[in-house]
């Protein structure tokens, strides 16, 4: 029997951290050695953490990373490993070595460069020309990268006609909902077709507003999914593969025998000494739950919102609490994935705080376990108006005074930055953020947005999650009754402003997502006049959203490196 053991390890590198890199490859190397893996594969660019974007243009970055190339080479005997790294000839390449018993083998160059969305890999590489196979006597495997495996008769298909009996793909592929689905689909679809054993394993962490799942797998030449990694946290996943079922299955294959006749290209050959055979202990029994849709985006909060605050060294964060859903939520996420001894809770009522939201904020922070702390800002809000009377002697109140509030709270919350070193989180959604119904400097103030791409509908959603996955109610159930208000001006509704949120957030979803046009969007049931309002409110308020804090990308397409609206722009659809 040709059976190979493979391990995926699926860890959290940090960019820009060689040496902790380093460190970190070579201790999965050696979980991988303990449990008999022949080959164990990395993620894409793990040594630089991805995406290392501008650090790329610094020479000294690059020798840095084939420095700790070396270190891991060395690291790498009785096995083989695939790592990603950045390869430097007469240009740089998004790259995979294969390591072998202690020795670089091989290098395999992306050659599809994703530039779409939040890649921008043209900015940066060169694309690769070549798909070599690697042989281990009479086992054939094959690296590739990512987007590499995206393309039906791509690099893949190529090594696959080549021989190569196992496709290890590395990737660094960004999560948004849905996208694990799709991505599995198609992964088990390139499987059947080439006729391969086919090992994906994929980064995990948070890397700035950037969430990367992990849910590594391994497919069989059918197609079937015989392994797969956890989401959203590291994990070494390890199976045994028995490439005789991919030799039977091509037996029977009359087409692919035409196909190899018309292969266009000669796919280089690397040939590998064959190891010692190591001990190949049990796999250990392992369940791996798969996340319903509203779980899984809470889980990409919670990594999110980790790993950008310990990765750039904060240890506490502080959270403007409303009494409303959104600061509850995001109090919430913050205690479950930082510890509720490190988020503090600041109430800050002004002379339009309802009593039930001034006890719901006090509430919730009791129930979260978290420092909390009042600030009023009824005094500070009338010293403003007397400091403005002169100039605004005369004009009725309007949102400049609601703006006033807002940016008084943005003030005290920086202050307590400025002064504890506290991380600022703010709690502003998507269909807000979406439409400009927020204040520049007062409740967009602040260092991490976590809700930033989050639909106010699903923060609801999110919310119900909290509780239910607490077993009790973190969350009084008054928040979610209460009519959603800034509360900035007397019997003040955001419906007020903004047309009800489910019918907000299925227009946002249209412009925003689908790119689709007023006709288009009125065509689909929605009242054109509110269209041309949301529209126009998206449009006009692109200078806030450039100015504020990123935030956790949840969707296909978030406001940040996904949305690239110009601030001045005079185009108007009819």
């Amino acid at each position: 029997m040709r059976q190979l053991r493979i391990g995926l390890a699926q860890v959290n590198p940090t960019v820009g951290d060689l040496e902790g890199n380093v460190r970190l490859v070579l201790d999965w190397l050696d979980r991988a050695r303990a449990l008999g893996c022949d080959i164990v594969a990395f993620p894409e660019l793990v040594l630089t953490g991805y995406p290392p974007e501008d650090l790329l243009f610094k020479p000294a970055f690059i020798e840095a990373n084939l420095r700790a190339l070396e270190a891991v080479t060395k690291g790498s005997r009785g096995l083989t490993a695939v790592v990603g790294f950045v390869d430097k000839k007469d240009d740089i390449f998004n790259a995979a070595a294969v390591l072998h018993d202690g020795r670089l083998a091989g290098v395999y160059h992306k050659q599809y460069l994703p530039n779409y969305g939040v890649f921008d890999e043209n900015r940066y590489f060169q694309a690769g020309t070549e798909a070599p196979v690697f042989a281990l006597g009479e086992l054939v495997v094959a690296p590739n990268i990512c987007e590499d495996i995206w393309y039906p008769a791509g690099p893949a298909t190529a090594q696959a006609l080549a021989g190569a009996e196992l496709v290890v793909t590395i990737n660094g592929s960004p999560y948004h909902a849905g996208k694990g689905h799709v991505r599995e689909k198609m992964l088990a679809t390139r499987a059947a077709d080439d006729l391969v054993c086919l090992a994906y394993v994929n980064t995990v962490g948070g890397q700035d507003e950037l969430v990367f799942d992990g849910q590594s797998f391994i497919f069989n030449e059918k197609g079937e999914c015989v392994a797969r990694g956890k989401a959203f946290e590291e994990d070494l996943l390890v199976a045994d593969v028995d490439l005789d079922e991919v030799f039977r299955a091509r037996l029977h294959d009359s087409r692919r025998r035409k196909e190899k006749l018309k292969a266009p290209e000669r796919v280089p050959r690397i040939e590998l000494s064959a190891l010692q055979p190591s001990a190949r202990p049990p796999l250990p029994a392992r369940e791996v739950r798969i996340l319903e849709p509203v779980a899984e985006i809470y889980q990409a909060l919670l990594l999110g919102t980790r790993d950008y605050v310990r990765k750039n060294g904060f240890k506490r964060v502080v959270v403007g609490l409303s009494g409303g859903i959104d600061s509850s939520l995001v109090a919430a996420i913050a205690c479950e994935a930082l510890g509720s001894e490190n988020v503090a809770g600041v109430t800050m009522p002004s002379p339009y705080s309802s009593r039930g939201t001034r006890a719901d904020a006090k509430r919730l922070a009791k129930s979260l376990g978290i420092e909390f702390l009042t600030l009023p800002i009824t005094t500070v809000f009338r010293a403003f108006k007397r400091a403005l009377a002169r100039p605004f002697k005369g004009l009725k109140e309007d949102v400049t005074e609601e703006n006033i509030q807002a940016r008084i709270r943005g003030t005290l919350l920086m202050a307590l930055s400025n002064k504890f070193g506290w991380l600022v989180l703010t709690t502003g959604n998507k269909s807000e953020i979406g439409v400009g119904y927020c204040t520049l400097y007062g409740d967009m103030a602040g260092g991490f947005a976590v809700i930033k791409d989050v639909p106010k509908t699903m923060v609801y959603r999110l919310a119900r999650h909290v509780n239910e996955r607490a077993g009790r109610t973190l969350i009084p159930e008054s928040v979610f009754e209460r009519p959603p208000s800034a509360e900035l001006r007397p019997d003040q509704t955001d419906q007020d402003t903004l047309p009800p949120y489910p019918v907000l957030d299925q227009i946002l979803e249209a412009y925003v997502q689908g790119d689709k046009g007023l006709k288009e969007i009125a065509a689909q049931g929605f009242d054109v006049a509110t269209v041309k309002k949301v529209v126009a409110m998206v449009d006009r308020n692109e200078y806030k959203r450039r100015q504020g804090p990123i935030g956790i990308k949840i969707t296909p397409r978030a406001f940040g490196k996904d949305w690239r609206l110009p601030i001045v722009n005079r185009f108007r659809e009819p």
